[in-house]
């Protein structure tokens, strides 16, 4: 029987240096969590735009200084990448009716343009009068004609120059016979369809910069008009520079109020869960009274006592509003948390080594609740946001003509049909901004988190 040992099959350490190396460099808590967060793809992302927003709020104004005041009236209502040519032409003279060529029916005399379009037609049968119509859409078979223009009761009078608000764009329009009362017949009718050509003058043109001062001005030259990326409403204001003004007024009142009233939440719901006891049941049910206080009608009462009326921004009742009513939440989570570190062991060893309430609050208590005040905060954000969104929407925060993302949802609402960007541009930024705080706020909460953290 063989006593030999068996040979074992051991790889030896090469030297001593490289047993005691470490696998995994050691980390601090905030470096964890930004290696955390970086891993999170949607809130990395969410981070990106953001800091973009930032830019974009901070940095836009200085790239593109166009005023959002000031009023393009050749270029109202204009959407993103629209046709910016315009025709030089002589200075606008009243027709008097002459002209044309001979024909059967409503015709255009002359060339259509912005200036003005002149029509002319021939008597329909049985009218003693008739009646202009235009319209922006095709006529169906409903026969909705549009909006009248003008009524002429005299049946001579056969022509009509229309300068109301016109834009490079197709009309409908349509002459309808009177009857002696003065009737509409739909029965008789005529219509045509006009392509408006946009033309400009040249005293125009050279106020406004088009044409460098000195150079020969030619009729029927053609010119390009000021650029606007994203369009103009429907006073020609520019999109994009009052999309830049409205995200300051945004951002400044769904940052600046939150962060106000998330410290004093802090500060409330620190004492209170520090102290304990009675202290802490009145407090805490201070802080529920304030929850059932509803928002809206301190919203109006605000304005009351500020003396702002119809038609004027509340921006400061806004803000007023939103950190006296909006601190429970942050109060009642911090509170919880200092309750649950105040049992901790290292708590009780630096009250017994003689440390100050306000020295455990501030040196122990607080930083091991930043992480989460850090994604309260990024949550309330877009909370504050929205809510500055649906009053200035509704017309109670910011009002026009000072820009807000709300307010100019709620002037382009008005013109939904006709020109939608004044409405999708800034309802996407809101959109947009509201998303990229929550899921930042998500992937903050999942980063910061302890009880999450493996030990690899």
């Amino acid at each position: 029987m063989s006593t030999e040992a068996p040979e074992l099959d051991f790889t030896p350490i090469r030297s001593r240096e490289e047993s005691q190396k470490i696998s995994r460099p050691s980390l601090s808590y905030w470096q964890d969590a930004w290696l955390r967060l970086k891993a999170n793809r949607r809130a990395l992302v969410s981070l990106y735009i953001v800091i973009s927003l930032l830019l974009f709020t901070l940095v836009g104004p200085l790239l593109w200084r166009s005023d959002p005041a000031f009023q393009d009236l050749d270029q109202i209502s204009l959407s993103p990448g629209s046709d910016r040519q315009a025709v030089i032409v002589a200075d606008y003279v009243p027709w008097d009716g002459a002209g044309g060529e001979q024909g059967s029916g409503l015709r255009v005399v002359d060339v259509a343009t912005t200036q003005a379009v002149k029509l002319k037609w021939d008597p329909l049968p049985g009218a003693l009068g008739h009646r202009i119509y235009r319209n922006r859409v095709p006529i169906g078979p409903e026969l909705a004609l549009g909006i009248p223009l003008a009524d002429y009761v005299d049946a001579g009078t056969l022509t009509h120059e229309d300068r109301l608000d016109l834009h490079p764009r197709d009309y409908y329009y349509s002459v309808v016979a009177l009857d002696e009362r003065g009737t509409p017949q739909r029965g008789s009718f005529q219509s045509i369809t006009v392509r408006v050509q946009r033309v400009i003058t040249a005293q125009d043109a050279q106020a406004q910069g088009l044409i460098p001062a000195g150079e020969e001005v030619q009729l029927d030259d053609t010119v390009r008009l000021a650029a606007h990326p994203l369009g103009t409403d429907y006073l020609g204001r520019d999109m994009l520079a009052r999309l830049m003004a409205g995200a300051r007024v945004s951002l400044f009142i769904g940052i600046g109020a939150p962060t106000i009233f998330v410290l004093f939440g802090v500060a409330f719901g620190s004492i209170a869960g520090f102290i304990g006891g009675r202290v802490d049941q009145l407090m805490m049910r201070f802080a529920d009274f304030v929850v059932a206080l509803p928002f809206l009608l301190f919203m109006i009462l605000f304005k009351v006592a500020f003396g702002i009326g119809p038609g004027e921004s509340g921006v400061l009742p806004m803000l007023i509003a939103l950190v006296v009513l909006m601190w429970p939440a942050t109060a009642r989570l911090v509170r919880g948390q200092i309750v649950q570190i105040r049992q901790q062991g290292y708590i009780e060893a630096s009250q017994l080594l003689g440390a100050s309430r306000p020295y455990l609050i501030m040196r122990h208590m607080l930083p091991n609740t930043l992480g989460v005040v850090l994604v309260t905060l990024t949550f309330e954000i877009p909370r504050a946001i929205f809510t500055e969104a649906f009053l200035s929407f509704i017309g109670m925060g910011v009002a026009p003509p000072t820009p807000s993302w709300g307010s100019m949802s709620n002037e382009g609402i008005k013109n939904m049909l006709t020109t939608p960007h004044e409405l999708i541009l800034p309802a996407i930024l809101i959109s947009i901004t509201v998303l990229a705080f929550n899921l930042l706020g998500d992937g903050l909460r999942d980063a910061l988190d302890a009880r999450l953290r493996n030990t690899e």
